[in-house]
């Protein structure tokens, strides 16, 4: 018995940590009063980046890639929502389209194939044709690791793991305890009164677009190289938009993001071994649609002024802003 609770708790931690990556970039867009609904798209592109990435050149340019395309595509976002203030659920769904899109298409095995000679020519003709590239090793921390029950669970992972633990409690301090995340909450709160103030909306806007960018597509890199080493299409099943629902979950706090992550993390891995006793083997289309149930549930809910103001959504969250029309 301890041993399959130390095996769904290690699992746990390996699925909640998608969602915390994920979660934590967003957290600090949806402060600053961006809604990003590329999460999705920006995910399975740090995914398939990563995949290539992997086998042409090893693990870290495969993250550093993976986040460079993160911070780009929500650029792109960033550039329609701020400066041209178009719709963000429009747009931000249309960068998901975008990026689900050109992931199948790089990640193709011909054209996957080219991409990867062109990188590097010396690569063997199995590497070429591969769905899979290696995994993240896994590394256990002395003397946490030893510990009962949790020593395994928690401290006996890869280093993109290790980097959510530590980035949740910094980001933490960052939003709540320095001028800068005074400066994003102001400006997601109202940025008329932040920019009568000294505080440049748009650049914090863009920083908090690009750092949600980047976290994503560290997310989609860890999914494939830290959790799941063989490319599918459609990698992502909707876990971009779960963690924007974690989002809410959490009150845009990075600290409780982790308790969020994991609780989702845990009801994946409880679900999967239900399966494997065949419990809900016979809706895996009631399953795979509950992402997106999800996600419109929490749009419709943070549609109304009441359900808002109750559990903190920031006041200008979607609101483009526009220094003439104020």
């Amino acid at each position: 018995m301890m041993e399959w609770i130390e095996s769904v708790l290690h699992t746990t931690v390996q699925m909640g940590t998608v969602y915390l990556l994920a979660s934590l970039g967003e957290i600090y867009a949806e402060r600053s009063g961006i809604l990003n609904l590329g999460l999705e798209g920006i995910m399975i592109m740090g995914a398939a980046l990563s995949f290539i990435f992997t086998i042409a050149y090893g693990y870290f340019a495969a993250i550093l890639m993976s986040i460079i395309v993160g911070v780009l595509m929500s650029l792109i976002l960033a550039v329609m929502a701020v400066h041209m203030r178009l719709n963000q659920v429009v747009t931000g769904l249309a960068l998901t389209m975008l990026g689900l899109g050109l992931s199948g298409f790089i990640a193709f095995p011909e054209i996957r194939k080219r991409i990867l000679l062109a990188l590097n020519p010396a690569l063997p003709q199995e590497a070429l044709m591969t769905q899979e590239a290696p995994k993240l090793p896994e590394i256990s921390l002395p003397v946490l690791s030893n510990i009962p029950l949790i020593g395994e669970s928690f401290f006996s992972h890869n280093v993109l793991v290790y980097f959510s633990y530590i980035a949740a409690p910094i980001m933490w301090y960052i939003l709540f305890k320095t001028r800068f995340g005074l400066s994003l909450r102001s400006v997601g709160e109202d940025p008329a009164t932040a920019d009568s103030l000294g505080v440049n909306v748009y650049l914090v806007r863009y920083s908090a677009t690009m750092v949600s960018g980047g976290f994503a597509g560290l997310a989609g890199a860890y999914l494939f190289i830290g959790f799941h080493p063989f490319w599918q299409e459609g990698l992502t099943a909707g876990k971009g938009f779960i963690a924007l629902a974690l989002v809410i979950l959490s009150t845009w706090n990075p600290l409780r993001a982790i308790l969020g992550a994991y609780l989702f993390g845990g009801v994946e891995t409880i679900q999967f071994r239900l399966q494997l006793f065949g419990f809900g083997a016979q809706s895996p289309y009631f399953l795979a649609m509950l992402p997106y149930l999800i996600t419109i549930l929490t749009l419709i809910m943070i549609s109304f002024e009441n359900v808002r103001k109750r559990i903190g959504v920031p006041a200008s969250l979607g609101i483009p802003y526009s220094r003439e029309q104020d």
